[in-house]
């Protein structure tokens, strides 16, 4: 496997393939997964009503992450938080909305048409502590530690340099900062067929 992540052609049509698939689940999230998204996936992940009704009510829909990770390290009201992979943004409101105003919440994600219905909707807001921008995990666009806490919600999986985004987290966060990651783990080896598919890598 190691050879399709490290390549770096291959990487290169993985980030165009995770591109070209996200900017449909931007336009419509059902179909694209082998498991459930939106509002179905948020109350089999214990997503709090009130969380929900206190983010903008058009992003449950295109929700399409794999965890809650709110349930695994609570946030505190001040800290900053990155959000990496940060797709349809709930994540990333949910994140503001824990924190208060005193903090920030920024939403990174590399496909500029999924950063639309957040940018969208964060516009319709008073809110000033989030912020979303276009960029890779790979090389986020932020000083040294610049974060208390980093979370991802199915998103690692799909970066074709993990050591690299690791590295990456690491050094956006400050000192004792928190990473807190939700994903899809590989358990059993995959069949070749399965891993010269540009549709299985970017799912």
């Amino acid at each position: 496997m190691s050879e399709y992540r490290t390549m770096p052609e291959r990487a290169e049509q993985l980030r165009t393939a995770v591109k070209e698939k996200y900017a449909a689940v931007s336009r419509d999230p059902h179909g694209h997964f082998p498991y459930p998204v939106g509002h179905e996936s948020l109350a089999l992940l214990g997503y709090a009503p009130e969380w929900l009704n206190s983010v903008p009510p058009d992003l449950a829909a295109g929700f399409v992450g794999v965890g809650n990770p709110f349930h695994i390290r609570p946030l505190r009201e001040g800290e900053r938080v990155l959000d990496v992979g940060c797709g349809c943004g709930l994540d990333t409101f949910v994140a503001a909305l824990l924190i208060g105003p005193e903090g920030r919440s920024v939403g990174i994600d590399i496909t500029h048409d999924m950063l639309n219905r957040p940018r969208a909707a964060l516009a319709r807001t008073p809110l000033k502590h989030v912020e979303f921008r276009e960029g890779s995990t790979e090389a986020l666009p932020f000083p040294d530690a610049s974060f208390d806490v980093v979370i991802s919600n199915g998103a690692l999986n799909l970066v074709p340099d993990k050591d690299a985004a690791y590295r990456e987290i690491a050094r956006v966060l400050r000192p004792a900062g928190d990473f807190v990651a939700a994903d899809l783990v590989v358990v059993e080896t995959i069949p070749e067929h399965v891993l010269s598919s540009m549709d299985a890598w970017s799912t």
